[in-house]
């Protein structure tokens, strides 16, 4: 089974697809098509594109998004490269990465120089799928992993067609996204509940520009003239559908501002009437499941959320995780007695210390040592007895 956060998934994700099937996306539209039926493009994933059904069993979403990016990024090499080599694509890939510098990110500089193509790319995409917030942030406003990686897709397309990348592509890209999205959130009849936190996941998902409400007054006045391939302009229809839907319907006037934007894209009405109906549909039968379409209370999404993030991890990592917690009798105790009596402040501190050298030895429980992790240690503390009642009741004697 793959599993997204253990080193050595990419070779893993490519040894159970063997051996791949010989078709290949047959033009940009096919691979759209499929590429928006998973729900990559909309930030949130259904399924997977392969040849084999992949499982996302008891994964984070985080998880699932670096699965996604992968896959997203193989299907473009084979539409462009219209082959199967696996190994020629991770090269390529990173490759890609390796023109980019991003703020806050050069994997030069994370990755040592013995690595293996696959390990880099592990990295890479591991940082790719992040938003610019910290843990904690991310979290509490409903963002979880990075909803503008199609773009990623899009600038790689460039790299495979010419070998390189236009300068300022991703600024330029991102630019259109936020005018577009910005005009048609201005545009709807009704502001929805989930207009901030949609606005919260895009602000939260650019990397090369400030995102700020435009100063355009109509779609005459939006310049997106720097759109020339079919792809970023499906997308950007896409995206101003999503931005536009409210209440499980697009109103007659948000209709005439798709196909008007679709008329200075020079896309066909058949594809606007496309997009209107499957982001209906997507969103109508996973809204539930879509965490910016949920305006619930943040504290208590927050906490729903990391609580069943941290129950995955722990089950995960049960045995090492009771391994290292049963050398330290002095933490046992202290846990034990923590589920029957409140703890003094001192204690507290033990066990926060104690608990923080443990996850520094177990790399998928890290998740605590980032910004912001701290937060979720009561979360953990709350939790182990449940996940290792044996243990505390042969220690708590």
């Amino acid at each position: 089974m793959i599993n997204p956060s253990v080193h050595g998934w990419i070779d893993k994700y490519f040894a159970e697809q063997q051996p791949l099937p010989q078709t290949f996306p047959s033009d940009e539209l096919a691979f759209y098509s499929q590429t928006r039926a998973t729900g990559f493009i909309f930030g949130h994933i259904i399924s997977f594109d392969t040849p084999k059904p992949i499982a996302q069993q008891d994964w984070l979403p985080e998880e699932i998004s670096k699965l996604g990016m992968l896959n997203t990024l193989f299907q473009m090499y084979r539409l462009t490269r219209q082959n199967n080599d696996f190994g020629h694509f991770i090269n390529e890939t990173v490759a890609f990465y390796n023109l980019l510098t991003p703020k806050g990110f050069n994997p030069l500089q994370k990755m040592l120089a013995s690595s293996s193509p696959a390990s880099k790319l592990e990295k890479i995409i591991h940082e790719r799928v992040q938003t610019n917030e910290d843990l904690f942030s991310k979290n509490f406003s409903h963002v979880i992993t990075n909803a503008l990686l199609f773009i990623d897709v899009l600038a790689f397309k460039q790299y495979l067609d010419k070998g390189a990348l236009p300068e300022k592509y991703f600024n330029r890209i991102e630019d259109s996204v936020i005018s577009v999205i910005s005009l048609s959130l201005k545009t709807k009849t009704g502001i929805s509940a989930h207009d901030d936190l949609l606005l919260k996941l895009f602000e939260s998902s650019v990397r090369y520009n400030k995102f700020s409400p435009t100063t355009i007054p109509n779609i005459e006045a939006l310049d997106l003239s720097y759109l020339q391939n079919d792809l970023e302009k499906f997308y950007i229809i896409d995206l101003a559908g999503i931005s536009l839907w409210s209440d499980e319907q697009v109103e007659n006037e948000e209709r005439y501002f798709l196909y008007k934007l679709g008329e200075k894209l020079g896309i066909a009405d058949t594809f606007v009437l496309d997009s209107i109906t499957f982001v209906n549909t997507f969103i109508s039968k996973y809204k539930a499941e879509i965490p910016y379409f949920n305006n619930s209370n943040p504290v208590k999404t927050f906490y729903d959320q990391t609580t069943d993030s941290v129950v995955v991890l722990i089950k995960r990592n049960k045995n090492r995780f009771l391994k290292e917690i049963t050398e330290s009798k002095e933490l046992m105790q202290l846990l034990a007695k923590s589920t029957h009596k409140d703890l003094d402040k001192d204690e507290k501190k033990k066990i926060k210390k104690q608990l923080l050298d443990i996850c520094k030895t177990v790399p998928s429980l890290t998740i605590f040592l980032l910004p912001g992790g701290s937060l979720l240690l009561p979360i953990l503390i709350k939790f182990i007895p449940k996940m290792l009642p044996s243990a505390f009741n042969e220690n708590a004697e």
